[in-house]
């Protein structure tokens, strides 16, 4: 897998002061997409294990409140398992004190649900790490700047925790 950027101290990605982290690979390729470099799943730097404990730790101090995946897309099949590999790993050294938000431009129900397109056999661990999911496809003719977290207004905010627990898209705040 590869990444374009991380982000330390980042305040637009979601609540408190974040890491985010870029990665490189996206299909959906979203007219006015705000990083249509990160749609070449070779653009950027190579993930790695120096990159990953770099990540960790710049969750450390208390005031960062978590990490986001961003892209690109996360849920590209690409990307999916080293991501895994590093949220379970947020979660084993932090627990829940750090929240986990990931960006995708596919649907929770149609594509990353079992049977969905983008379902791999990693998919349903890296959902259970997550608490909030924002989806759906950036559409520019329902981009609005006042949206909280989302470029347009077809994008969800997900609670995945209570999704996951009842089985039922569970939206997080006001929409």
């Amino acid at each position: 897998m590869y990444y374009s950027v991380i982000k330390e101290y980042d305040i637009a990605n979601g609540p408190g002061c974040r890491t985010t982290l870029f990665v490189s690979g996206c299909r959906n390729h979203c007219r006015g997409c705000f990083q249509p470099e990160t749609w070449d799943f070779t653009y950027g730097q190579p993930y790695d294990e120096k990159t990953q404990r770099a990540l960790l730790d710049s969750l450390e101090e208390d005031y960062v409140a978590g990490l986001t995946l961003l892209g690109g897309d996360p849920f590209e099949e690409e990307n999916q398992a080293v991501l895994t590999d590093l949220l379970e790993a947020v979660r084993e050294r932090y627990g829940q004190r750090k929240s986990i938000w990931a960006y995708t431009g596919y649907l929770y129900e149609k594509d990353l649900c079992k049977g969905g397109r983008k379902h791999t056999d990693v998919t349903d661990r890296m959902l259970r790490c997550i608490d909030v999911l924002v989806d759906g496809p950036f559409i520019e003719e329902k981009k609005d700047i006042s949206l909280q977290f989302r470029g347009s207004s077809n994008q969800r905010i997900l609670d995945m925790k209570q999704t996951l627990e009842t089985g039922c898209v569970h939206l997080k705040g006001a929409q």
